[in-house]
């Protein structure tokens, strides 16, 4: 459950990234022994297209272009699929509080946000908070962004965060555990009249 609490999980992508890295190093490898004769002279003096497969592709322009064409738009396809994945809006679950057969009773993401952060925002050398709830319905995070006013005592701040606003967003959406990131900026003092 860390992962997502922190940030957003980016691990297929470097996976996928590491992979074709990996094949690409390969291939400069390979060329690199080729072109310096460690297989043999004779393979650093042969082209680097085979012969045999000039020669099939000069008397087999259609299948060449349609091999070309088929490679083409798997490529875009692939590359289309990585984009549309690395640039989806991350999911902000809603947290389901009751399932009785009385009736449901669910919280949106939304509302618990702008209540972590309101309750925030009234500490004491807290100028602005934001919120955002992530991870699964049934394991929700929070990661909370707290911008502090100059000459803020963090470590006052940090125990009544966890005392009171964490505790009271836990108890309200009865959860034992809410994994929590938290971010502290010094907020931008507001500049001065120069007279």
């Amino acid at each position: 459950m860390k992962g997502p609490v922190i940030a957003r999980s980016a691990r297929t992508e470097r996976v996928l990234t590491s992979l074709l890295g990996l094949v690409a190093v390969a291939a400069g490898g390979a060329a690199i022994a080729v072109g310096l004769g460690w297989l043999g002279a004779f393979r650093a003096q042969r082209p680097v297209l085979d012969p045999l497969l000039a020669d099939w592709i000069s008397t087999n322009p259609q299948w060449t272009k349609l091999i070309g064409i088929a490679l083409g738009l798997l490529l875009l396809l692939g590359g289309l699929m990585w984009t549309v994945r690395a640039l989806r809006p991350e999911h902000q679950p809603d947290v389901l509080l009751d399932n009785s057969p009385a009736g449901r009773l669910e919280v949106t993401s939304g509302a618990v946000t702008a209540a972590v952060s309101a309750d925030a925002e009234a500490l004491a050398g807290v100028s602005r908070a934001k919120a955002r709830l992530v991870g699964t319905a049934e394991e929700p995070a929070l990661r909370l962004y707290l911008w502090l006013a100059e000459g803020t005592d963090v470590r006052r701040i940090w125990q009544t965060l966890d005392a009171d606003v964490l505790s009271r967003a836990r108890s309200a959406l009865g959860v034992q555990r809410l994994p929590t990131a938290v971010r502290l900026e010094l907020d931008s003092a507001k500049p001065t009249r120069v007279r």
